[in-house]
């Protein structure tokens, strides 16, 4: 075990700069012969911003947030953690297939794929908290900016683990199984929906019937849907001034460490059969 451990560092180190090489390829590829070029990263949630409050704020109207602006600052805070968590596990589940010419021709630890589809997914929120700040900043008089945007980096480093140990998991059962590509887009929307993007939970919490267990059972499945306890977390750390609880650390690390050792098991179980099915 302990070999092991030490091998997997080793060429974790040996293979970094081709991991970086990797991520600065898939940025140079996605804004090439684009205008606006990284630009867009910062505009994409902002437009999706203008147009969800648009139709959550204005049209259907949400209770919690009777100011449309304070509507858009709730949904783009948690929109840069969701963006990232998509982007990061639906990048990683094609990434061995994508690279099967080159994983035949030379050794290459087959987790670099996966992994690096997640660096880049980060190198993109980073600007996406561009975006979050310019909203933050038109409602700076409404919004009380505290220390604890110091505990930022550990709700994005929480959910990483558990996009890392997803995306392993997904990228080596879709080499086997390709109708899961598919599959995946319909689930993340579903998932979506019982995440706590668009709505904030209070908005659940007062409109179920706590006598139906079928309704309690949907308010547990959206409370600690992993997904909601790292939108919750950021929030509460960017937006709300408020230092994350004991049980929202103890969640989200969980969470994370759980996903990273199954996706890790389950990856390295199926690895040695990759070559026979890209």
């Amino acid at each position: 075990m302990e070999n092991e451990k030490r091998s997997f560092f080793k060429d974790f180190k040996k293979y970094l700069p081709l991991l970086q090489n990797l991520a600065g390829k898939d940025f140079k590829i996605k804004y090439r012969r684009s205008v606006l070029g990284v630009a867009w990263s910062i505009l994409n949630p902002l437009l999706t911003m203008l147009v969800l409050t648009l139709v959550f704020g204005f049209m259907f109207g949400i209770r919690d947030y009777p100011n449309v602006a304070d509507f858009a600052c709730f949904y783009i805070v948690g929109a840069a953690m969701w963006n990232f968590f998509s982007e990061a596990t639906s990048g990683s589940m094609t990434s061995v297939l994508a690279a099967s010419s080159l994983i035949k021709k030379v050794y290459i630890p087959k987790y670099i794929f996966p992994l690096e589809k997640c660096l880049f997914a980060l190198i993109n929120f980073a600007f996406s908290l561009i975006a979050v700040a310019i909203v933050m900043a038109i409602r700076f008089k409404h919004i009380e900016i505290g220390v604890t945007l110091v505990m930022l980096p550990l709700p994005v480093l929480y959910c990483l683990l558990f996009a890392v140990g997803l995306s392993l998991m997904l990228s080596a059962v879709s080499v086997f199984f390709r109708d899961i590509i598919h599959l995946y887009g319909v689930i993340l929307t579903l998932w979506m929906y019982l995440t706590t993007l668009i709505y904030p939970l209070s908005m659940i919490e007062t409109r179920i019937n706590y006598d139906s267990k079928i309704q309690v059972l949907a308010l547990n499945l959206i409370k600690y849907n992993p997904m909601s306890v790292y939108i919750n977390t950021f929030r509460d750390v960017v937006l709300n001034n408020t230092w994350p609880s004991l049980e929202q650390h103890l969640l989200c690390l969980g969470y994370g460490l759980v996903m990273l050792l199954i996706g890790s098991l389950v990856f390295k179980k199926l690895q040695k059969k990759f070559i026979l099915y890209i």
